[in-house]
């Protein structure tokens, strides 16, 4: 009887596909991001504004403010600003890593070659204006910033499209996505090779056996975030003692995660067919075999998603509108005056991305559908590309972060100056093009009269 609901349940929807549980998750991620990048714009707005007021000192303090713990000769504490960009950024690689392991097990593109499109952008958006970087800042006091010009904001990207709507299909928004969340892979291995300091094998040996505690309790079958948690936290300190930066940590925690389903859907839906009604009149609370049946059921249910869909809905908005909105407040403020500005570090910045990043983009891109590795998805014109490509341009966020690595701070508005000047050129440029396409329909409509 149950297999006769099951099946009759099963023949009144259309055949699940994999693209179907994909799509809403893409979908979601995108208006996300879209929202995210308003948030992350006013409050680079407020960043601005209080640096150049009259509480421009206070605001700088703040930032400096000591949080930490203090036992004895035992001193963990650190700056606000430290927290922000060491702690809470870890969240951040984190969601990154999570995304990517989501798309190397389910593979959102529909075809390698699609995805080897956007792996090749992202390529040629981070070599090209690394090298016209370093080439213009050879010998120079900023030549250590090559990483700067080199990453994507994927917020700021997805809110421009969003403002552009029916102009810009799909395609164009999947092919950006994709290519800023390679882009962001590619500015960890620059932190992690580039901008880590001396390394402290007996912590990072330290730091391998917590990972492999961690993957011992997965194995074993525990399902309890609180241990997960306290395992990370070990991971993250172990880390950040070695000497390598310790927003890795949320890339190893990432990539570990499992992004296989636990229960799948036979078994929910057998479960669920165990699911009984209250008896009537049932006014006690106990231990019943239903409430037994009830909580089998939540937990089937919970988990017929895997646990890297499951972080991703969770912590993709306090991300995007908690940790990155906070990094910006706290990164983005610099002085709008030429007084104490290193015009070439500035210049270096603004070219990297403003020219290096767009025409890396559409030269890779051309050589990788050149030598076959990789198909255009249809209706991805090379103006849409070429618009795309200099959207890619705008590298706020993970900008900033490297930059607070790379360079000294006494040239930090320097590398600000560039950085705000090039993605303010960079959503302007692209907009432009975009916006001068005509919509499909519309070209279709004229096409028809």
């Amino acid at each position: 009887m149950n297999t006769g609901r099951r099946n009759r349940g099963s023949t009144s929807t259309l055949p699940a596909r994999l693209l179907d549980r994909v799509t809403p998750a893409f979908a979601r991620f995108l208006r996300i991001e879209a929202a995210g990048g308003t948030v992350l714009l006013a409050f680079t707005l407020a960043a601005v504004a209080l640096s150049n007021s009259a509480w421009a000192t206070a605001f700088s303090q703040l930032w400096e403010i000591p949080l930490g713990l203090h036992f004895g000769e035992v001193d963990f504490s650190r700056s606000l600003h430290a927290w922000i960009n060491d702690g809470l950024m870890t969240l951040f690689f984190f969601l990154v890593a999570l995304e990517l392991k989501r798309e190397l097990v389910l593979g959102e593109m529909g075809s390698p070659r699609m995805a080897a499109l956007s792996i090749a952008a992202a390529l040629g958006g981070m070599a090209v204006p690394a090298a016209l970087y370093s080439l213009l800042q050879w010998n120079a006091p900023g030549q250590s910033g090559w990483g700067i010009v080199m990453a994507t904001d994927t917020a700021f990207v997805i809110a421009c499209l969003a403002l552009l709507g029916p102009r810009v299909p799909h395609s164009l928004r999947a092919f950006m996505l994709f290519l800023a969340i390679a882009d962001d892979i590619g500015a960890i291995l620059v932190v992690a090779i580039g901008y880590s300091h001396q390394m402290d094998w007996r912590m990072l040996a330290l730091a391998a056996c917590f990972l492999l505690l961690l993957r011992m309790a997965a194995a074993a079958g525990v399902r309890s975030i609180p241990v997960y948690c306290l395992i990370g936290a070990a991971v993250w300190l172990a880390i950040d003692a070695s000497g390598i930066h310790a927003t890795l940590t949320g890339v190893a925690l990432g990539l570990m995660t499992p992004a296989r389903r636990w229960v799948d859907d036979v078994r929910l839906y057998a479960i669920l067919d165990r699911v009984v009604a209250y008896p009537s009149g049932n006014e006690g609370s106990g231990d019943t075999r239903d409430r037994a049946t009830l909580r089998l059921a939540e937990r089937a249910a919970r988990e017929s998603l895997s646990p890297v869909e499951r972080l991703l809905m969770a912590l993709h908005p306090w991300v995007t509108f908690g940790v990155m909105p906070l990094f910006a407040f706290a990164n983005a403020g610099v002085k709008l005056a030429w007084t104490g500005i290193d015009s070439a570090l500035a210049t270096a910045v603004f070219l990297g991305f403003a020219v290096g990043k767009p025409a890396g983009v559409l030269l890779f891109c051309w050589l990788a559908l050149r030598i076959g590795i990789a198909t255009r998805p249809p209706g991805l014109d090379w103006r849409l590309l070429a618009g795309g490509s200099l959207l890619a341009g705008i590298g706020f966020t993970m900008a900033l972060f490297i930059a607070h690595l790379a360079i000294a701070p006494a040239l930090m508005d320097s590398a600000k100056m560039g950085i705000f000047l090039a993605s303010l050129f960079s959503a302007a440029a692209g907009l432009a093009l975009l916006a001068l396409r005509r919509p499909p329909a519309a070209r279709s409509g004229r096409a028809g009269g």
